[in-house]
């Protein structure tokens, strides 16, 4: 089993890397797929092998000028606030349902939601809706807010909303949209990871499986990192489409499993 999570989480960081996803989304609910552990042991364990991978992402990109850096930070900002209330949120669905089942439902069908109207976006609305470049702080740190909720509730990193938000709101490339993704997600699972640490919420997990997880994040991280200097913003855009179509159904098969 052992190899098996080392081969997703490194297949889905180096993919993550490229698209500036994070992997957790597609780590997360293929690892619920499998029943390889409890549903809160998957979310935390998935949020730091996208941690490991951002920080190798950013820190091997920091020379390509890709991150706009004012916008950015002050998106990861919000998104620093965000991942401390989404983990809240994540705490608090957990204790009213009971039990992990449910938890999982919610999870699954929101990130099938928001990936599907992802997909839809990209491919039909993308080129034909303006595009904007949000330069007011408050309006930045808001929709930074609004990612890292996103992403820490659900347990993914970053996932597909961030990039949509990036070409919508900031007129950002793909590859551009990729870099600062995985800058606002380093951010957002670093406040999401103190969170759990001092609230005491961190599950009970084989140590193993977070050394093979984050072993295999950071080893994605570089090979996605390389990956994106020689691919095309097109081979990019289609590398995407086609992994949201992935999730989508994985997210379904994993809602009706849970339910």
């Amino acid at each position: 089993m052992g190899i098996l999570i080392f081969a997703i989480c490194y297949f889905a960081s180096a993919i993550g890397g490229v698209c500036g996803i994070g992997g957790g989304v597609v780590i997360k609910p293929v690892l619920d797929a499998l029943g390889v552990m409890d549903v809160s042991s998957i979310s935390f364990l998935s949020g730091l092998t996208v941690l490991s991978m951002s920080v190798i992402s950013v820190f091997r990109q920091r020379g390509s000028h890709q991150v706009e850096l004012r916008t950015g930070s002050l998106l990861a900002a919000g998104a620093v606030a965000g991942g401390i209330v989404g983990n809240f949120l994540f705490q608090q669905v957990k204790a009213l349902a009971g039990q992990d089942a449910f938890v999982g439902m919610v999870q699954a069908i929101v990130l099938a939601l928001v990936t599907l109207l992802t997909l839809i976006y990209s491919a039909f609305f993308r080129s034909r809706l303006p595009s904007y470049h949000v330069q007011n702080p408050l309006g930045c740190v808001g929709i930074g807010g609004f990612m890292g909720v996103l992403s820490s509730f659900l347990g993914i990193g970053g996932g597909p909303i961030n990039l949509a938000v990036l070409f919508f709101a900031f007129s950002m490339d793909t590859k551009k949209a990729a870099a600062n993704s995985l800058y606002i997600i380093m951010f957002s699972q670093l406040s999401s990871f103190f969170t759990s640490l001092i609230q005491g919420t961190i599950p009970q997990f084989p140590w193993i499986y977070l050394i093979i997880m984050v072993t295999a994040g950071v080893l994605g991280g570089m090979s996605g990192s390389q990956l994106n200097r020689r691919i095309t913003a097109a081979t990019t855009d289609k590398l995407f489409a086609g992994l949201l179509c992935v999730i989508i159904l994985i997210c379904i098969y994993n809602a009706v499993r849970f339910a």
